[in-house]
């Protein structure tokens, strides 16, 4: 018998039996960057965590194919550093490892980190942070738009973390870049989505996918976000300081999905008054 709702924790299909068999009603579409078709809509970072083994546990229970590095926790060198050795507990041929320009207070050196890594062998893939301001680590929206428009001509796949900015977001899509990742709210603050209505106008315009990044602290965050229409989330802190990171990467696994099923579902729209869900009878009369 088959039965295709058992085959995959990621790919949820809805099924009912029919003729002694099942048949699948709906399947989640994939998620296509760059021409790249991507089955987990669950972006993990690196960083914070206790031990990279740890990190290494929590990637694989999340079931994420792409995982951000910031490159300044990356040996380029083969020196082997101890203390930068990061890449050594990710595996390339299971993960796609996106380089993260975090530590840029420019364009210029943003776009310097952006071709280490490649001329390391690391992928053309760059996730674009540039935040000078180390209290709030919010992205420079003029520097990234710069950086943006080199590394694309530099044949860059080039993701951009920026504020929830509408203008932005249509400006950098313009020049090319394979995503937006506009921040749901600051860094590491694990506040959720406090730019709610932002991020519907990007995403009601975008042309390529969006990726909500940082600020995700809680499964719930997460599913709203994909509810709202995200492409994906991208997620940190939340998983890395938890008590149990791997228990707590599941949990964001499945609230990503489930938001995502629901969102292509078709999430029914908030009523002012009240409407029941069985009609007005004289039964009782």
């Amino acid at each position: 018998m088959s039965r295709p709702w058992l085959e995959a924790a990621f790919n949820c299909t809805l099924a009912f039996r029919q003729s002694g068999d099942y048949v699948a009603l709906s399947v989640t579409k994939p998620l296509v960057i760059a021409g790249r078709q991507i089955r987990s809509r669950l972006f993990l970072g690196t960083g914070k965590f206790s031990a990279p083994e740890m990190m290494r546990d929590a990637l694989e229970a999340s079931g994420a194919e792409i995982v951000t590095v910031a490159l300044r926790r990356a040996d380029l060198s083969g020196k082997g550093d101890p203390f930068a050795n990061i890449l050594e507990f990710i595996d390339p041929k299971r993960f796609l490892i996106l380089p993260n320009t975090s530590g840029a207070m420019n364009a210029e050196e943003a776009v310097r980190l952006a071709k280490l890594a490649r001329a390391a062998g690391l992928p053309n893939w760059v996730k674009l942070e540039i935040h000078p301001d180390p209290r709030y680590l919010l992205p420079d929206p003029v520097e990234t738009l710069k950086a943006a428009e080199i590394l694309v001509k530099d044949n860059f796949v080039v993701l951009p973390y920026i504020n929830a900015d509408p203008v932005l977001a249509k400006r950098l899509q313009e020049v090319g870049t394979a995503t937006v990742m506009p921040l749901g709210s600051p860094i590491g603050s694990n506040r959720g989505l406090e730019t709610r209505d932002q991020l519907r106008i990007i995403i009601e315009q975008a042309t390529v996918p969006v990726v909500i990044d940082a600020g995700i602290g809680a499964p719930s965050h997460a599913a709203e976000a994909m509810e709202m229409g995200a492409d994906a989330a991208l997620v940190n802190t939340a998983i890395a300081i938890a008590n149990d990171p791997c228990r707590m990467a599941r949990a964001f696994a499945a609230a990503v999905q489930c938001g995502r099923d629901a969102y292509e579902g078709g999430l029914p729209a908030a009523q002012l008054n009240a409407a029941p869900t069985s009609p007005l009878t004289a039964f009782l009369q």
